[in-house]
């Protein structure tokens, strides 16, 4: 994967590394766009070469990982119906929402 940008006014394409924020005018490409594309005739197309340390995950990922499966393996409320069970975890100040097997957690900070 990677992320395309524009530079107008040098008729640059760059092609660099998969972006961590969103940009308005950045688009993220899959590996065969990314080594298909091409430019209009009389643009250059930039290629950066992503840092071959920053590929594998970081320690920042990978304790988000183990903070996800500790939650998981928490065990749930003891409750008669699952509908409770959200409350009693939004009464907690934990779950602001759920969909399916999905959650969504109030930061800790907040």
């Amino acid at each position: 994967m990677a992320t395309l940008t524009y530079v107008y006014s040098d008729q640059t394409a760059v092609l660099g590394p998969l972006a961590t924020y969103a940009e308005p005018h950045a688009y993220d490409l899959c590996e065969a766009h990314s080594e298909r594309l091409s430019a209009p005739r009389g643009w250059e197309i930039m290629r950066l070469a992503p840092d071959p340390d920053a590929l594998g995950p970081s320690s920042d990922d990978l304790l988000a990982l183990a903070d996800a499966v500790r939650e998981a393996a928490r065990p749930a409320p003891a409750t008669d119906r699952p509908e409770q069970a959200v409350g009693l975890a939004r009464e907690t100040g934990r779950e602001v929402g759920r969909r399916g097997h999905l959650r969504v957690l109030r930061s800790p900070d907040s």
